[in-house]
């Protein structure tokens, strides 16, 4: 199709290209089925396509802990789902083939509260939720079972974390990324999600670990390349794939007894510390590689004790003030308050 060959050229990610050519497949299917002519759909009939995903029986995986749609698919999925389909339609207006965006939040009829421009509502509501972390209690038992893990484990870990690196940056380290000397590695821009390299530091001890898993990694391969290596029969000394990364993680996950801890979990818990150390938002922004400190204040997780505690001192401060600001009040000559 030449609108997914122009993502393609634009640079996007094989798999961001995949996913667009799945959801869209899922939309033109839903129209044949419907006898909709997806070239004239309505903002209606896109969203007849929604509460189908809305309502069709749940199939979710064994490592699906919770959903948050209240249906079949989570709130993030619908809005994954989406966006080919309005990438699409975007597509059609530009080559001339439709005046307006029937899924919203479109830029072509900006004001039109059907027409899909700026002042539609959007057809999925967006929810943004804190994201969560493990308690200290939950952290600890993760560590325990991990310290059972082979090195290359312990070190994945200790990277994602000391880095705050996505899965498919942490799984993409190639051993020419690494600076030893600083103790820096870098994230090329073709592995991260916003196309933004950056250089990041990791810690003293998690460099001890990489020395270890380096000198290890030499008994597999003495080739550079990709870091991590797979050493099942299976795939001996070839790159480590995402999902085996996803399965280890899932399966200290269960064992520790901690279910909803998952490879982007140390994301989380890195940028929140980096938060509660008092670094500036923008700092964090830029240690993470987002695009903006919007999304970095969606990482930046205090916890109800937290904000207990700053509510507390807060209150002090100001019980403190008024009861001083009374008290000079009363102080005058005479100070008689009968």
């Amino acid at each position: 199709m030449e609108w997914l060959g122009i993502w393609a050229d634009l640079g996007r990610a094989p798999r961001t290209i995949d996913a667009y050519a799945r959801g869209l497949a899922e939309y033109l299917e839903s129209c044949e089925r419907h006898g909709v002519d997806p070239l004239a759909a309505t903002r209606a009939q896109v969203a007849a396509f929604v509460r189908e995903l809305t309502t069709r029986p749940s199939r979710r995986g064994v490592n699906v802990v919770a959903l948050d749609s209240g249906a079949g698919l989570a709130n993030a999925t619908l809005q994954q789902r989406l966006v080919p389909v309005r990438l699409f339609y975007d597509f059609l207006i530009e080559e001339g083939l439709r005046e307006s965006n029937p899924v919203g939040r479109g830029k072509y009829t900006p004001g039109r509260r059907f027409g899909g421009g700026r002042g539609a509502r959007p057809l999925v509501p967006r929810m943004v939720k804190l994201p969560w972390i493990p308690s200290e209690a939950e952290w600890l038992r993760l560590l325990e079972v991990f310290r059972d893990e082979p090195v290359r484990n312990r070190v994945m870990l200790a990277l994602a974390y000391d880095a705050a690196l996505r899965r498919e940056e942490l799984c993409s380290l190639r051993t020419d990324d690494l600076d030893p000397s600083h103790r820096t590695l870098r994230v090329r821009a073709e592995t991260t999600k916003t196309r933004r390299e950056r250089v990041v530091p990791y810690s003293a001890p998690t460099g001890v670990l990489l020395a270890e898993y380096l000198r290890h990694r030499a008994t597999l391969s003495r080739d550079r390349g990709l870091l991590f290596l797979s050493e099942s029969r299976r795939n001996h000394a070839q790159p480590l794939s995402l999902w085996t990364w996803s399965k280890v993680v899932r399966r200290i996950a269960l064992t520790a007894g901690v279910s909803r801890f998952s490879t982007h979990t140390t994301r989380h818990l890195c940028l929140t510390d980096l938060a509660r150390m008092g670094w500036e938002v923008h700092a964090i922004a830029t240690f993470a590689g987002h695009r903006s400190t919007d999304s970095t204040l969606r990482y930046i997780h205090l916890s109800g004790h937290e904000l207990a505690a700053k509510l507390s001192s807060s209150m002090a401060q100001i019980h403190d003030w008024r009861v001083g600001m009374l008290t000079e009040a009363g102080a005058g000559p005479g100070g008689n308050t009968a």
